[in-house]
């Protein structure tokens, strides 16, 4: 089984938002919703993510965006926004997915996410992760 089909694995079976196989071999399951695991995580040490193994239940571009800034190696994604493909792509980020999305939807699920619209058209990914992580 690859490192990539673990932390898929483990996404459904502990039903966690986010599974991070760390470059230490450490695995850990995180279960806030939206980007919160992700801003917790790299507000603690900015380069935990460094090298790492995700898989989560939605990538749109703003956490494809901090993922790719945070030097994360591979990606799975339940749901991915077509606006997280071309920063994935364009940083040679590998990743699979369940189900392409048109975008994130909000919570209350009536539209866009409010995230990944402010951002739809940034190219600037390192705007992006400052706003979202240091502010």
């Amino acid at each position: 089984m690859t490192n990539l089909e673990v932390v898929k694995e483990k996404l459904y079976k502990k039903d966690a938002s986010l599974v991070v196989l760390y470059s230490n071999g450490e695995c850990q399951e995180y279960y806030k919703n939206r980007i919160n695991d992700i801003k917790d995580i790299l507000k603690e040490n900015k380069l935990a993510l460094k090298d790492a193994i995700i898989a989560d239940k939605v990538i749109g571009k703003v956490a494809g965006s901090i993922l790719t800034v945070a030097g994360v190696k591979e990606i799975y994604a339940d749901v991915i926004s077509k606006y997280a493909i071309p920063v994935l792509e364009e940083n040679n980020i590998k990743y699979e997915y369940k189900t392409l999305a048109e975008y994130v939807i909000n919570n209350s699920k009536t539209g866009m996410c409010p995230m990944e619209n402010k951002y739809k058209d940034e190219t600037d990914i390192y705007k992006i992760y400052d706003e979202m992580i240091n502010n």
